[in-house]
């Protein structure tokens, strides 16, 4: 027997005062709902209802269950309603702040077909970290060192103006004795490069090729950045697809070539969440997308 059935059967024929009506209420077949009343009362082993009139009322013995009836029948509907949620609960995965929006949402769309509900949350590099550490989220794209990395992203050099083909070396922007009193051109990095493997290396080019300190400098946005790049000449730090997005001219940082490089890796808060092992293992290539990285080499089997 079917108790939360049957004690839904009870609960709907004793508001309703009918057989008929009550059955109607619970969308049931009123045959199916006198089955299961009776169900009910041989396994509780007394009769609920009166049926001696065309009335349906309580028995004292109904009356005396029909509380604990009700109450087990919520709870029934409050466990199907959260378990709804729970297969339905957002997936909340941690991405760098400047991941371009129509990839992000090719990737939800990715998701939702492993049938994942994945919610992104754009954060910068120390934040994702935190978020990762306190659970605030069930996965994150951490900022790592290429050789540590699943997805790589090669970094160069931005600037308004065509500069020619070959890279574009730092030490070009070294300021000579002309420029002693003009401001000299800065080299702007975005929040996403503010991290050791990335900002150190520049700032050992910076003082090796002799660039002052205030030439290299972290901006607050990609935005504020870019409005400098384009009033003041400077230049900023970038992969070349968001370059292309900016409308700037992209070249290698020639001292460093293709050995600097941003680096991701997707951190799982619980690896026995199915739901994170399934974008681990289904969403690469989207997650390539987001980063602007090259796919990763699919596992061979």
């Amino acid at each position: 027997m079917d108790l939360v059935a049957a004690c839904r059967a009870f609960v709907s024929v004793s508001e309703h005062g009918s057989f008929t009506v009550g059955a109607a209420a619970a969308r049931t077949a009123q045959s199916v709902v006198s089955r299961r009343i009776a169900a009910l009362e041989q396994r509780l082993g007394d009769r609920l209802l009166d049926r001696s009139s065309r009335t349906v009322t309580l028995t004292p013995f109904g009356r005396d269950l029909l509380p604990t009836a009700r109450q087990l029948v919520r709870l029934a509907d409050r466990l199907e309603h959260e378990a709804e949620a729970a297969r339905h609960r957002p997936l909340r995965l941690a991405v760098p702040a400047d991941c371009p929006t129509a990839a992000l949402a090719r990737l939800i769309a990715d998701a939702q077909e492993e049938g994942v509900h994945l919610e992104p949350f754009p954060a910068g590099p120390a934040e994702r970290a935190d978020l990762v550490a306190s659970r605030q989220v069930r996965a994150a794209l951490l900022a790592v060192a290429p050789t540590e990395a699943t997805w790589t992203v090669p970094l160069g050099l931005a600037v308004a103006q065509d500069p020619g083909g070959g890279p574009i070396y730092l030490d070009t922007l070294r300021p000579g004795r002309s420029d002693r009193d003009r401001r000299p051109r800065r080299v702007w990095l975005q929040p996403e490069d503010d991290v050791p493997h990335i900002r150190d290396r520049l700032t050992r080019l910076r003082d090796a090729v002799g660039l002052r300190p205030s030439q290299l400098t972290i901006a607050p946005t990609v935005a504020a950045a870019a409005a400098h790049v384009l009033r003041h000449d400077d230049v900023l730090l970038c992969p070349a697809p968001q370059a292309r997005e900016l409308h700037l001219h992209w070249r290698p940082l020639g001292e460093l070539g293709p050995t600097l490089a941003r680096g991701f890796s997707l951190t799982i808060t619980d690896e026995s969440d199915p739901d994170a092992t399934r974008i681990r293992h289904a969403c690469t290539d989207g997650i390539a997308h987001c980063l602007t990285a090259p796919a990763p080499p699919k596992p061979t089997t």
